[in-house]
């Protein structure tokens, strides 16, 4: 009798509002997340050089977003949210994990503060759908509304030295500033302007409706802004050292040994909290840091480490012209210029522990 399909390779692909832009762009379409979506256009290297010296544009409608809000948000927030967001300013902008019990991290986001009692977190494509459902199943008591606003947003990050006066020459005001959010007018449509990004660049993040992003990203591209695929995000947030969940991020670890004990406020009472702060005062046996190979080669996600550990990411930077990666080493292995071999691919590899970011703009 033949197996079941898989239910995941039956289920529909989906589409953001900006398929067809893409296609008539000669965009390579890959399946993501359960989204097909641009993978790059002329190449990586340029897309990548162009978000690095200029401007880029990416459309991120796969993100998910869900919408808290009512008297008790910030109270159900603290709960969930491993930050502390009662230092969230109404237009503020903060990053934070949500975490199991036991300190498994079971995503990353941005929550943005869109008024005193309503607030907007950006979810990772392919956890929308847990996430939200984590959200219900916490809501308890708590007097809050949760709504699902996935359906409601295209995203368009425009990130780059340029990013942000290619934006401006459309918006109706100033935008905000970096780690803040607000309602702008672009192209003669209403937007959320955020001061974030995934690239390690100035810029800004434009949450839209669906119907109008062809538009504006149309604009955006007129005004010099290049457009930039999957990979090329890949290649410039490893250079950043910014964690991609299910790779740097995962249930099988936790915030500290990913390196991202500063989003982690204990005292809030977050679920999660006391493990965390057990790993803070007992350092777990890894800890997540960034490398780069000094040999020739390039160390990809899997690829174990010689002697213990594993790489979770690995690409070549365009920037540093050097193959580069993030991998959980052993602790007494994972300080700033210690050595250590990689097995990539049935041949071991020479590399190095390197400082944290691999590159910063200038």
């Amino acid at each position: 009798m033949p197996a079941p399909p898989d239910a995941a390779a039956t289920t529909p692909l989906r589409r953001t509002s900006l398929y067809q832009t893409h296609l008539a762009a000669g965009a390579r379409i890959v399946p993501f997340a359960g989204w097909e979506m641009p993978v790059q256009y002329e190449g990586v290297i340029a897309e990548h050089r162009a978000v690095r010296t200029a401007v880029g544009i990416f459309d991120v409608s796969h993100m998910g977003q869900i919408e808290t809000r009512g008297p008790g948000a910030l109270e159900f927030l603290h709960r969930l949210s491993s930050n502390d967001v009662a230092k969230l300013d109404v237009g503020g902008a903060q990053y934070s994990v949500l975490c199991r019990e036991d300190g498994g991290v079971l995503d990353d986001c941005f929550t943005y503060r869109l008024a005193g009692e309503r607030y907007l977190t950006i979810t990772n494509a392919a956890n929308h759908a847990q996430d939200l459902a984590w959200f219900v199943a916490h809501r308890d008591l708590h007097e809050v509304e949760i709504v699902d606003r996935a359906g409601d947003y295209a995203m368009l990050a425009v990130q780059g030295p340029l990013a942000r006066e290619t934006v401006q020459a459309i918006a109706s005001a100033p935008l905000p500033p970096r780690m803040s959010v607000a309602e702008r007018v672009i192209d003669g449509v209403g937007a959320l302007v955020c001061g974030t990004g995934y690239t390690g660049e100035d810029g800004v993040e434009l949450l839209l409706a669906p119907d109008d992003a062809p538009t504006v990203w149309e604009a955006l591209v007129r005004r010099g802004a290049r457009p930039a695929g999957l990979a090329a995000r890949d290649t410039l947030r490893t250079e950043a050292c910014y964690h991609l969940y299910g790779n740097d991020l995962s249930t099988e670890h936790g915030p500290i040994e990913a390196g991202l004990g500063w989003c982690c406020k204990e005292d809030t009472g977050f679920i999660g909290s006391a493990a965390v702060r057990e790993a803070r005062e007992h350092p777990p046996p890894q800890r997540l840091v960034p490398f780069k190979l000094t040999e020739r080669g390039v160390a990809r996600a899997g690829d174990a480490v010689i002697g213990g550990g594993q790489v979770t990411s690995g690409t070549f930077s365009p920037t540093l012209e050097v193959a580069i990666g993030l991998a959980y080493l052993p602790l007494d292995r994972a300080a700033v210029g210690t050595a250590f071999e990689i097995d990539v691919r049935g041949t071991r590899r020479g590399a190095m522990v390197a400082e944290r970011p691999l590159y910063q703009r200038p």
